[in-house]
């Protein structure tokens, strides 16, 4: 039977359960995290891009179920932790080392994407599309990136964001500099 699924050559007739061992084997050190308070759609567009990025994990904080659509089966792939609050999901990742990035254009502190440093153990959070990350999440991050636009709005959509971020951040720990194409 042949295998349908979206996956690199290397893994049809696998096992999902073998997909994830393997690439545990050469995960990033990136985590990504959503605030879950709306139920946004494109959260499983996030959660794609992290597979498309092979992050180390994924969390959702609050609400727990969230719209698997936009992940299009990635999620399978992925490790998938939830959170209750903000406050235990920064109690998690900072007592792992990692650093708490938050994705926000709309607020005064953000720094340019384009200028900033990641720690190689950085979380990078994203909020709802339309209220964007809590004050809370605010309260907890170590630094808030954004991504520097040159049209008349003041956002792309949240699962677009994740790719830039996600990118830039592979780009600047030099992760990309040792990729070897998969096809």
């Amino acid at each position: 039977m042949e295998d349908t699924r979206n996956v690199i050559d290397k893994y049809k007739g696998w096992t999902n359960e073998a997909i994830v061992a393997d690439l545990d084997q050469s995960r990033v050190d990136l985590e990504v995290a959503i605030e879950n308070l709306a139920h946004d759609f494109n959260m499983g567009t996030v959660v794609r891009n992290a597979n498309a990025f092979n992050v180390r994990a994924v969390h959702i904080i609050g609400k727990k179920h969230y719209n698997r659509r936009g992940a299009m089966a990635t999620d399978k792939y992925l490790h998938i932790f939830h959170h209750d609050s903000a406050d235990e999901f920064a109690e998690d990742v900072r007592a792992r080392g990692y650093q708490i990035v938050g994705v926000e254009n709309n607020v005064e502190n953000a720094r340019p994407l384009n200028t900033v440093q990641f720690a190689m153990r950085t979380v990078l959070v994203f909020g709802s599309e339309s209220a964007g990350l809590s004050a809370d999440m605010l309260r907890l991050t170590d630094q808030i990136v954004q991504i520097e636009q040159l049209g008349s709005t003041r956002s792309v959509n949240v699962g677009v964001a994740s790719g830039i971020v996600m990118y830039q951040y592979l780009r600047k720990c030099g992760i990309l500099d040792k990729y070897e194409s998969k096809y």
